[in-house]
C-alpha cells in the first residue's frame, strides 16, 4: 500500500471587508468577483469538513495498518491540521484587523459582547486561549499590509502555524537595536533551516539567531525573562498543596542538577561482557549497591524527590547534602569561549540549555565559582578532541564527561533533546568488540535510551575529523520522510546501502568556538 502525502495549494485570502454572499442588484464586476471568490471560499471549507467526516473511524481499520502504513497515515492527517489551522488563522487575522484597538466598542469583537479578537476567536473555535492567541498573531503577519517572507511560507503550507508563531516569538519584539525589517530578514534567512522542525525546536532556531544578530541585547533579554520568575503556593480542595514556580534559566539550571541527582539512579555505563565477566563482578555490584540510599526505595522518583527537596528546606545551611544529593557540589556549569572573556563581548551559555547568557553573568559566576580551562583544539581534523586517555581506562572520567558535555551539548542522536546531565559516554569504536580507546574523539554522548538502541539494534558510529555520522542497521522500508525519521525509527532499507544520518553537536558555544578559529584555520 503506498500513500501519498502532499499539502494541498492555498486557499485565496478572505477579502478584506465583509462581503454579502450574493451580489446586489448593480454590483459592479470587482464586487461579482469578490463576491464569487467568498462563496468559493465557503464551498471549499464546506466541501473539506465533509471529506473529513466521511474518514472512516473504526479503530479495527486502523489497527489493521502496517507500520509504515501507520506512520504515513498519521503524517497525512497532520497535513490535515496543518490546513485546518491556516484556514482558522486566515480568518483570525480578519477578525483582529476588525477589531483593532483604534475601532473601541465599534471594533467585531466588542460589538458582539468578546473583550478582545483572541477571546472571540476562542469562543468560536472552542480551542484554548494558547491556541486562539497564536491564531491571531500568525493571521495577522499572514494578512499583513506588507507581505512579509514568513508570512509567504504560511500561505504556501511550507511552514505550519506552530512553527511561524514560534519563529516569531523566538526572535522577538523589535528594539533600538533591532527594527521589524532586520526581524522579518531573519525570518526569511532562517526559513531554509525550518524543513522538518517542531515548533519548539524552531523557537530555539530563533532565538539563536536574535542572539547572534543582536549581542548587545542579550543581558536585556536575560534580565527579561528573569523577571518573570516567580513562586507561589496553593491550597487544594482535598487539603493538598501544591507550588507553581517559574524559573529563570539559570535558577532552573541549578535546581534541575537537584533534580535529576533525586529522580536518577546512579548512571551505569551499559556492560556487554562475557558470562565470566558478569561472575566476577556480581559480588561487587551486590556489595556497591547495599549502601546505594535508592535501594529498596519504593517511592517514585516524584515522591522522592518531594521528600528530598522538603528535607533540604528543612535542614537549610546545617544540611549534610552528600547523604541527600552525592558527593560532587551542586552547581551550574556555563561554557564560554576564550575570546569572549578576553573581549568581554559576546554570549554564553548554560550547559545543557538553549539560551545564551551574557558575560555580565558568565563573570559574576567566574567570580565565586572559578573556572575550568578546556582546550579545544581548532585542527579541522581534530576540533573539539581533547583530553585522550587511550586504554588505561575503560570509563571516561568525570574531566573527560566535562569536555564531552561542552563538545557535544547534550545527546547527539537526532532529534533527541536530553541535556548532558542524563548522557552516558559512548565508546564509537566498542570497548571490547573493537579494542576502542577512551578518548574523547571515540566518545560521543548519548542518553540512556539511544545508548541501548546503539549497541542492541546494530547502531554504527563513525567518525570523519570533527564530524560523527550515524549508520542505521539493516531493516524494513524507511520513511519516505527523511533520514532523521528514519534514526527515529530505527529503520532503512535493506536492499542498499544505509545512508549516513549526520549528527551535528547541540553545543552553541563549541560552535561559536570553532567559528572564531575558521579564518585561522583557512
Amino acid at each position: 500500500m503506498t500513500i501519498t502525502t502532499m499539502l494541498a495549494p492555498p486557499m485565496p485570502a478572505v477579502p478584506a471587508a465583509a462581503l454579502p454572499r450574493h451580489p446586489s442588484p448593480g454590483a459592479t464586476d470587482d464586487t461579482v468577483s469578490e463576491v464569487s471568490g467568498v462563496v468559493e471560499v465557503a464551498g471549499a471549507l464546506t466541501a473539506a469538513r465533509d471529506a473529513l467526516a466521511a474518514v472512516p473511524r473504526a479503530v479495527q481499520v486502523f489497527r489493521a495498518l502496517d507500520d509504515a502504513e501507520l506512520l504515513d497515515l498519521t503524517r497525512l492527517a497532520a497535513d490535515e491540521v496543518r490546513l485546518a489551522q491556516l484556514h482558522v488563522s486566515l480568518l483570525a487575522g480578519e477578525i483582529a484587523r476588525r477589531s483593532a484597538p483604534e475601532l473601541g466598542h465599534a471594533g467585531l469583537a466588542q460589538r458582539t459582547g468578546h473583550r478582545t479578537p483572541e477571546e472571540m476567536v476562542r469562543v468560536t473555535t472552542g480551542t484554548r486561549v494558547a491556541d486562539a492567541r497564536t491564531a491571531v498573531r500568525v493571521g495577522t503577519t499572514v494578512g499583513a499590509e506588507t507581505p512579509t517572507p514568513l508570512g509567504d511560507a504560511v500561505l504556501s503550507g511550507r511552514v505550519s502555524v506552530a512553527v511561524a508563531d514560534a519563529v516569531r516569538t523566538g526572535l522577538g519584539r523589535p528594539t533600538s537595536t533591532m527594527s521589524e525589517t532586520d526581524l522579518d530578514a531573519a525570518a526569511e534567512r532562517l526559513l531554509p533551516r525550518l524543513d522538518g522542525l517542531d515548533a519548539d525546536r524552531a523557537a530555539r532556531e530563533a532565538r539563536t539567531v536574535r542572539d547572534a544578530l543582536d549581542l548587545d541585547g542579550i543581558a536585556d533579554r536575560e534580565e527579561a525573562r528573569r523577571q518573570q520568575r516567580s513562586f507561589r503556593l496553593g491550597r487544594r480542595p482535598d487539603g493538598m498543596g501544591y507550588a507553581h514556580w517559574i524559573l529563570d534559566p539559570e535558577t532552573f539550571a541549578l535546581v534541575s542538577d537537584v533534580y535529576d541527582r533525586i529522580t536518577s539512579p546512579r548512571r551505569r555505563e551499559p556492560r556487554f561482557t562475557s558470562d565470566e565477566e558478569r561472575a566476577a563482578e556480581a559480588h561487587e555490584a551486590v556489595l556497591d549497591d547495599c549502601d546505594h540510599p535508592a535501594v529498596d526505595d519504593d517511592r517514585t522518583p516524584q515522591q522522592r524527590a518531594s521528600d528530598t527537596i522538603a528535607e533540604l528546606l528543612r535542614q537549610g545551611a546545617a544540611a549534610d547534602t552528600s547523604q541527600l544529593l552525592g558527593d560532587e557540589p551542586v552547581g551550574v556549569r556555563m561554557i564560554v569561549t576564550a575570546r569572549t572573556l578576553e573581549k568581554r563581548r559576546g554570549q554564553g551559555w548554560i550547559e545543557g540549555h538553549p539560551d545564551a547568557i551574557s558575560v555580565a553573568t558568565i563573570e559574576r559566576h567566574a567570580c565565586t565559582a572559578g573556572t575550568i580551562t578546556l582546550t579545544v583544539d581548532g585542527h579541522p581534523d581534530n576540533a573539539g578532541q581533547p583530553l585522550n586517555l587511550g586504554r588505561e581506562r575503560r570509563l571516561f572520567t568525570r574531566a573527560q564527561r566535562l569536555a564531552l558535555a561542552a563538545r557535544d551539548g547534550g545527546c547527539r542522536w537526532p532529534g533527541c533533546e536530553r541535556p548532558p546531565s542524563w548522557c552516558e559516554a559512548h565508546h564509537i569504536h566498542h570497548w571490547h568488540r573493537d579494542h576502542g580507546n577512551t578518548d574523547i574523539a571515540d566518545g560521543i554522548l548519548l542518553c540512556r535510551h539511544h545508548h541501548l538502541l546503539a549497541h542492541n539494534n546494530g547502531w554504527e558510529i563513525q567518525r570523519a575529523g570533527p564530524s560523527y555520522r550515524l549508520i542505521p542497521p539493516p531493516g524494513p522500508p524507511p520513511s519516505r520522510h527523511g533520514a532523521q525519521a528514519n534514526a527515529r525509527l530505527g529503520t532503512h532499507r535493506g536492499d542498499r546501502p544505509a545512508e549516513p544520518i549526520d549528527m551535528p553537536s547541540r553545543s552553541p558555544a563549541l560552535q561559536d568556538a570553532l567559528s572564531a578559529s575558521a579564518p585561522a584555520r583557512a
